[in-house]
């Protein structure tokens, strides 16, 4: 094949699938309908739709007086609160950083199990700040910890020539530990210092981060491989 007919194969940085591109187009719309129809329950929809981990403690919740829901109302925000954003930028950061690395994990995976590993590495990374922040009754929102699960897929995914002819680099590999360290060290710096943090609304929920991004990491195999078991079989030639 001619130099010209390879170039004409290769998908811009921006090319993103159609999964990557309704995906963002629903977190913009998601926090559009909520400033548009709803801009006096601000409050009201992070506390009720965002993770709020008081609303898992029985103490915290005995102690103040508070009705939990049922089942349901309580696992619903371990998806919901990846779709509510406290404002423009923070919806714009999170959908530039899943334009940046959704793509490469979307043409590997496929739109389902593309989807499916978004919401994984979301709810993996609420029940890691849940586990390490009992009784707190800090909402956390945004898609933040779903969308680090996806660099870090996507830093398994990304070629060189010492991996040449691997599906995934090894997560023990030069590369990932280091990006994994330097990932970990940001996020710490972050809720050491509280930056980028929202009052009483955690928009820098670092260990969410990590949280999403270790799911990222260690679910990336398996994801692929089913992935590959339900590609559809070519017949040959």
């Amino acid at each position: 094949m001619s130099p010209s007919g390879d170039a004409s194969r290769r998908q811009p940085f921006l090319q993103a699938p159609p999964a990557v591109v309704w995906l963002v187009l629903f977190l913009l719309c998601a926090h559009a309908a909520r400033v548009v129809f709803f801009a006096g329950a601000e409050t009201n929809w992070f506390f009720e739709h965002g993770l709020v981990p008081a609303r898992y403690s029985h103490s915290y919740l005995v102690s103040h007086g508070v009705n939990p829901g049922n089942i349901l109302d309580r696992a619903l925000p371990f998806v919901t609160y990846m779709f509510l954003h406290a404002n423009f930028t923070h919806v714009v950061a999170n959908s530039v950083w899943l334009l940046a690395f959704g793509p490469i994990v979307a043409r590997r995976f496929g739109t389902w199990f593309f989807l499916a590993f978004f919401l994984v590495c979301g709810i993996a990374g609420a029940a890691v700040h849940l586990a390490l922040n009992w009784g707190s009754d800090s909402p956390v929102i945004g898609a933040s910890a779903a969308v680090s699960g996806l660099m870090a897929a996507a830093f398994r995914m990304l070629p060189l020539p010492r991996v040449a002819g691997r599906a995934l680099a090894p997560i023990l590999s030069t590369r990932i530990l280091l990006w994994s360290a330097l990932w970990g060290v940001v996020n710490a710096v972050a809720g050491l210092t509280g930056f980028g943090s929202g009052g009483h609304v955690e928009l820098v929920a670092w260990q969410a981060h990590m949280g999403g991004y270790a799911a990222g990491l260690f679910l990336a195999g398996p994801f692929y491989s089913l992935a590959r078991r339900n590609e559809p079989a070519q017949e040959p030639a």
